[in-house]
């Protein structure tokens, strides 16, 4: 077992002599840190209590040796700002410090994790897995434990403050891609794909959950213990009026939360919804590995249409409003994604659209909900097909044209819910299915009997609107 006492008395005593440094901000760079005589004992210190076999991200070559880099040991632990602090003549618990920089050290290199968070408003202690995911959601001094120096958090003028985040729904998974370098140099993301795509199997099955909108506000990469990357820009906020105990009116800064709201008692319907869809969704993208082709292509097809629906959800700032640049690109997306859960890899061009159609309503159990979704895909298509021949969509107004997309998002949400429901994981196509129950044949026990059950198990939010 290491030995940090030593370590942790040359960190008292590196904070001791900062009393004596200048106050000059330019004077306490970590880069000015680092040339004090002083430092060499922490450096000195560290070699000893954290060595380099045992935490290599601690390290770097200087001069052809290995040795504790100085922008990690003051900037990635903190101890830099602390220094800082105490120079200034600030009030600090070094106690507490010493502890979190001896922690920082010895401790095992943390996973890299993506950090979603996500509009809404949920429950405290709220904990749902989804998959390799989980939703949840955290107190203030929970969000504080993930830094490297907790104690510096309500020191710091200008920081974050974390009681905006305080019951704000994260969605974070470790990231298999990336491992702990406490170097301090810039992660730059190549991956590509908007957030919301690449991670969608974690929200789609929230969006499935409720009719209201969830949006990913921002992405973070946290290692716990060590990195936090919030930043207070990337919270989008808005002032409440309060009046206070002596009839003052003031401004008061909170996160906006949006529409996407669970209630305690709700909780465990929505556990038992996320675990039953992320369930499908695992079994159905094990087809990406299979041998056969049909269960390779319908993982494809649900990545596609999931993404697509994402992202149209993206781009869709409240309930019935899009910017008006966007509206029409909106289609799109629609309609992609629900060509690529109906269509079938035995389908002809010629008359998909009508197959289509007439597969997404076969999913509904009563005849003026069938109707309904008939004349909404018919929409979609019509308004895909001027749109991408060159043409807008001028002869609708504009609120039709946002009460058309709603209809089309709310009833796309349940055409992706009710397709997962029904999809064999086998080498079986549901699309000769829903043609059946279109033309009134075998549509009790293919179509109705399945969903009713699913209902009745896992009931979606909306349930009582299905």
């Amino acid at each position: 077992m290491e030995d940090t006492s030593s370590l942790r008395q040359a960190v008292l005593a590196w904070l001791e002599q900062a009393r004596d440094l200048s106050s000059i901000p330019q004077a306490i760079t970590d880069v000015a840190l680092s040339t004090q005589p002083e430092f060499d004992a922490v450096i000195n210190a560290v070699v000893d209590a954290a060595p380099k076999s045992a935490h290599r991200d601690l390290y770097g070559k200087a001069d052809g040796d290995w040795v504790p880099r100085w922008s990690t040991l003051l900037g990635g632990s903190g101890l830099g700002d602390a220094t800082r602090l105490v120079a200034q003549g600030a009030t600090v618990p070094v106690e507490e410090v010493a502890d979190s920089f001896v922690a920082f050290c010895t401790a095992p290199a943390p996973a890299v994790e993506d950090w979603l968070l996500l509009t809404g408003d949920l429950p405290e202690g709220t904990r749902i897995p989804l998959g390799r995911y989980t939703l949840q959601t955290f107190t203030a001094d929970e969000l504080k434990q993930l830094g490297a120096m907790p104690v510096l958090y309500d020191l710091q003028p200008g920081g974050l403050d974390l009681r905006l985040l305080a019951g704000a729904p994260f969605v974070h998974a470790p990231d298999p891609d990336r491992t702990s370098d406490r170097s301090g140099a810039p992660w730059f993301d190549f991956s590509g794909p908007r957030p919301e795509a690449r991670h969608w199997r974690a929200l789609l099955p929230l969006i499935l959950w409720s009719p209201e909108l969830l949006h990913v506000d921002a992405v973070f990469d946290v290692e716990r213990g060590r990195e936090f990357g919030l930043h207070q820009n990337h919270v989008p906020t808005t002032f409440q009026i309060h009046e206070d105990h002596d009839g003052r009116h003031e401004e008061v800064e909170v996160r906006e939360i949006g529409s996407f709201h669970i209630t305690r008692a709700e909780l465990p319907r929505l556990r038992a919804f996320c675990t039953a869809v992320t369930a499908k969704i695992d079994a159905l993208m094990d087809g990406t590995t299979s041998s056969r082709r049909l269960p390779r292509r319908r993982a494809l097809r649900l990545e596609r249409a999931a993404r697509h629906l994402l992202q149209a959800y993206q781009r869709t700032y409240s309930d019935d409003g899009v910017w008006e640049q966007e509206a029409d690109e909106l289609h799109l997306d629609y309609v992609i994604a629900l060509e690529a859960l109906m269509a079938s890899p035995n389908d002809k061009h010629e008359g998909i659209s009508e197959r289509i159609r007439s597969r997404a309503a076969a999913l509904f159990l009563t005849p003026s909900l069938r109707r309904q979704v008939e004349t909404i895909v018919q929409e979609a298509y019509s308004a895909r097909s001027k749109y991408v021949h060159g043409d807008v969509l001028k002869d609708q107004d504009e609120s039709r044209k946002l009460a058309s997309l709603r209809n089309l998002r709310l009833i796309m949400r349940q055409i992706v819910l009710r397709w997962l429901v029904l999809t064999p994981y086998d080498t079986e196509d549901l699309a000769p299915l829903l043609d059946a129950a279109a033309d009134g044949t075998g549509r009790e026990r293919a179509i109705d009997e399945p969903l009713r059950a699913f209902f009745r198990a896992t009931p979606p939010q909306d349930s009582n609107r299905l």
